[in-house]
């Protein structure tokens, strides 16, 4: 039938026409951002997990940023570490020196004044070593202390969650012999499978505590009641059964609390868990112990000035020290000695506090190079295949509009009819 009212094949080349010009608005989108997720209108879901990744990424910048910082102190540090110890050399040759017994006063007093001269510049040196506000060497970060030195080497708190596990009684068939698993629960000795029985496992996490119900059946397979309780816990709880002790181990990276609610007394254990009738709330055990960690590196700091507390490289080099006499010169090259000895071992802490910050920065450049790849493989465009695209719907988008084009001419062949 031909109408002038109803033009049923435009509206379908219309139709046609708006699709293709749809698909070309994303394709060139795709073409101008590079991206083929490139909001959450896209792709929710693909959306979501490349932000929370790029906030990662960001996270990591700033933790680098801050060992760059850490590395550049402990630098610093250890460039006044070894000017000091420079000084202490020069000292040392001045107290040997002035051990000799044919000098003259004229000779000792020049020793003297060389040695009071090259000592009083450690603590100029030990104060100077500041880089961004923080001075390792002049005893202003010592550790332990309330302005000790921490910088974060990670994202995350560094420590890992334990494998706890809860092993049930063995189900057998009187005889001894572990069931297959095939077996239906309720021929298991001892137990009597009936309605309302059920294990409720209740995990806590911080604040948050969620109890899981698997329903145990009397026709359930050992096999069925297993992979039960994995999809009713969301996989949080995982159950696997041993054919060859016929025991049924339950798992969780969480703590968790299980208990076998036998009909309306959850006080019945009934071989479930651990074979003792009356237990309530069931404890796991760790079977695994949890990781321990840190996210942060406390570096030593250390004072260089002279006559430092106890236990400080320099706490014998003081003022006092006097080379004008024989006597006097051995016992400051014996003080001396020791400072050499303790600023040698305190330097060399600081090295290897610089070496693990450079060896966390190779590993976290390395980690943030994987996410962003991550990240690429979920919303990076494949241009050369966008590309094909765009072309073929531009030609698609010509031949719409020239189908468009000759379906609305079509209702004036109408005019023929009227002549």
């Amino acid at each position: 039938m031909v109408s002038v009212n109803t033009n049923y094949g435009a509206l379908v080349a219309l139709q046609s026409l708006n699709q293709t010009t749809k698909d070309l608005g994303e394709v060139q989108t795709r073409v101008n951002t590079g991206l083929k997720v490139s909001s959450a209108k896209d792709n929710g879901a693909v959306f979501a997990i490349a932000e929370g990744q790029r906030a990662r990424v960001a996270a990591l910048g700033a933790i680098t940023d801050g060992i760059d910082r850490a590395t550049s102190v402990i630098d610093v540090g250890l460039s006044a570490g070894e000017a000091v110890g420079d000084i202490l050399k020069q000292l040392k040759e001045k107290a040997v020196a002035a051990q000799a017994t044919d000098l003259s006063t004229d000779q000792r007093a020049a020793l003297q004044a060389d040695f009071n001269a090259l000592r009083n510049q450690i603590d100029q040196i030990a104060n100077a070593a500041t880089f961004n506000g923080s001075n390792l060497v002049n005893g202003s970060n010592l550790t332990g202390g309330a302005t000790q030195f921490n910088v974060m080497t990670s994202d995350g708190a560094g420590g890992g969650g334990g494998r706890y596990t809860l092993q049930g009684a063995a189900f057998n068939d009187g005889s001894g012999n572990p069931f297959s698993s095939a077996a239906e629960l309720d021929e298991a000795t001892g137990l009597t499978v009936g309605a309302n029985d059920a294990l409720e496992f209740t995990i806590t996490n911080g604040n948050e505590t969620t109890t899981f119900t698997v329903d145990v059946e009397a026709a359930d397979t050992i096999a069925d009641f297993v992979a039960r309780v994995s999809s009713a816990s969301d996989g949080r709880v995982t159950a696997a059964y041993n054919d060859q002790t016929g025991r049924i181990t339950y798992s969780a990276a969480e703590q968790f609390t299980v208990t076998f609610t036998d009909g309306t007394d959850p006080a019945d254990d009934s071989a479930f868990l651990d074979g003792g009738a009356g237990v309530a709330g069931t404890q796991m055990t760790v079977a695994v112990a949890p990781g321990s960690g840190s996210n942060s590196l406390t570096v030593s700091g250390f004072d260089f000035r002279l006559g430092g507390a106890v236990g400080q490289a320099l706490n014998t080099v003081t003022s006092a020290l006097d080379i004008s006499t024989s006597t006097g010169a051995a016992a400051a090259s014996t003080a001396i000695d020791t400072a050499i000895t303790a600023l040698n071992r305190d330097l060399a802490t600081m090295g290897a506090q610089s070496k693990a910050l450079d060896v966390q920065k190779t590993f976290l450049g390395k980690l943030s190079d994987s996410i962003e790849a991550g990240i690429g493989n979920l919303v990076d465009a494949d241009l050369a295949k966008e590309s094909a695209r765009l072309q073929a719907l531009q030609v698609k988008q010509q031949l719409g509009a020239q189908a468009l084009s000759i379906a609305n001419s079509a209702p004036s062949i109408v005019m023929s009819f009227f002549r």
